[in-house]
């Protein structure tokens, strides 16, 4: 088995480990990192000048960011 420096361990663990919350807390941080996700990706097409797809009127639509 190979060896593992314990602060790799220390770090794995505390980047792993589960904090207890509540649902609506948990839609919430959900919420937040799903909108922050859709900023990143509109900045990195408007970076490369690429169409960003969303959906609109049933349809799926490229939008210049």
């Amino acid at each position: 088995m190979k060896k593992v420096h314990k602060k790799t361990v220390a770090a794995t663990r505390s980047a792993t480990q589960v904090h207890p919350q509540t649902s609506a807390e948990f839609a919430a941080a959900v919420g937040r990192a799903l909108r922050r996700a859709a900023r990143t990706a509109r900045r990195i097409a408007r970076m490369h000048g690429t169409p960003v797809y969303v959906w609109r009127d049933g349809k799926v639509v490229a939008e210049k960011p």
